[in-house]
Formats: structure tokens, sequence, C-alpha cells
């Protein structure tokens, strides 16, 4: 993630006056909680320095969690939850997020509130920031993430400006093309649509399946029922009481919970 760090450089102001935040995080998801346990999070921001910083955090530290950021430009800080005792490493499951200034919290406004609604904005500034690197010299200074309106992307999701499936679910849409595609032209909210998934059957034992994304409802097959399950690029992941189904591509794996 050298590269990312190199692009944010370039919007960084001269002069940086770095302060320390306590991160808050979000509860989880109750069916991963069920399912897989309290998660141990995995925690990516940019120092004064504009260098990419993370730590690893097991979960009794999760309201200890602190980040010391720039306060002169939007900074991203973003939050994976990840299983080890299930090789569910980070960047499987979907992040939360924050941006500064835009999500400071606290009595003293020294908290950073990350929502799992966030998550997406991280991850699409992000995306803006290898894509402006990807296209610079000839992409205009004006088009770097952190002169991105954030609170006009923001009240999309509030709106019936985007279709009911993103805003019930914004993963399901592609942000690296959305990214791409804003750098390289302008920002367009009809980029924001759905990707539609490939539909792929799987032989795994009926009841209720949870995909990675804390804003998707289960998926439920009654036994005798074809189990479809709605693929997409990268790796796929669902859950039930029976275990763990990983897709990727054309491939693929169910195991089972092993007996305590």
């Amino acid at each position: 993630m050298i590269v990312l760090a190199t692009a944010l450089l370039l919007v960084c102001c001269a002069e940086r006056f770095p302060s320390r935040y306590v991160l808050e995080l979000p509860e989880t998801p109750a069916a991963w909680v069920s399912l897989l346990g309290e998660p141990h999070w995995h925690v990516e921001w940019f120092n004064p320095e504009g260098q990419k910083k993370a730590a690893d955090f097991p979960p009794a530290s999760k309201n200890r969690i602190e980040a010391e950021i720039p306060v002169t430009w939007a900074n991203p800080v973003t939050a994976w939850p990840w299983w080890p005792e299930h090789n569910l490493i980070a960047d499987i499951f979907k992040p939360c997020g924050a941006l500064f200034p835009y999500d400071v919290s606290g009595k003293n406004g020294d908290h950073l509130r990350l929502r799992w609604e966030a998550g997406p904005d991280v991850i699409f500034y992000q995306e803006l920031a290898l894509a402006y690197q990807k296209n610079a010299p000839n992409t205009s200074a004006s088009k770097t993430p952190d002169k991105f309106d954030w609170p006009r992307f923001r009240e999309l999701f509030q709106s019936e400006a985007l279709s009911e499936a993103v805003r019930e679910d914004p993963w399901v849409v592609n942000w690296r093309s959305a990214a791409e595609k804003t750098i390289t032209s302008s920002f367009d909210r009809r980029r924001i649509t759905a990707e539609a998934p490939d539909l792929k059957p799987f032989p795994v034992p009926a009841g209720a399946w949870y995909g990675s994304s804390p804003f998707a409802g289960p998926i439920i097959f009654k036994e005798g029922e074809s189990a479809v399950f709605p693929v997409r690029q990268g790796i796929n992941i669902w859950i039930s009481v029976e275990g763990i189904l990983r897709v990727s591509g054309n491939t693929w794996r169910f195991t089972a919970w092993e007996n305590p």
C-alpha cells in the first residue's frame, strides 16, 4: 500500500497539527458474533507524515484503540473485523470506518466514531487515491480524495437518488470502478450502481447463511432446496450454524465447524 501513501502525500498540507483520537468501534452484527465470536480488529489510518499505519487489536482492546492523525486534511480510518481462530483474515469481512473531520465525536471532540455505514466511504476514498496516482500527472489536483464532497456523497444514501439495492447494501457497488471513472471523468451518482453477481449453486446444508456485509440479510435455504449464492469478485464468505463456505472464482470449499 506504499502507492496509496504516496498519493495521499500529494494532498497533505505543508503544516500539520497532529492529534490523538480514541476510536469508537460499532457493535458487531449479532449473527457474526453468534457464529464466530467477538472479532479482532485490523485498524488502518494515515499518520501526520502521510504514511499508512496499521495495527491489530484483540477483542478486549475494542474500547481502548487510539490513532494519531493529521487534523488539516480529510483522513480515512478503516477497521476490519477478523477471526484468526477461524482462519478469517482481515480484508474478507467488510470494514467499518470514519472520515476525519466528519465523524469526530465525544465530549472533548477527541473521539472518532467508526460506523458500518462509513465503511464504503473509506474504501472509496482509498480507491480514489489509487486512481488519482495511476492517472497523474494528467489529473487535476482538485480531484484528490481530500477535496471530494463527502457530505454530499453521504446524503445520496439518505435519499432516493440511489437504487434501493445500493441504499440497503452499499457493498454491492464496485467501488474501484466507480473511483476510476470519477478520476478519469467526473463524479456522477449514476456510477453508484449495484453490480450484478454471478449466481452459483453449492451443495451446502440447509439453513440461514450470513455473508461478509453487515447490511445484508441472511440467505435461507430449506431442506431439499437448491442453495444458490450471489458470487462477486474476490473472496466470498458465508457462514451458518453448519460451517463456512468460501468461494473465489470457480473455486469453493465448505468447512464444517469442528465439534467442541
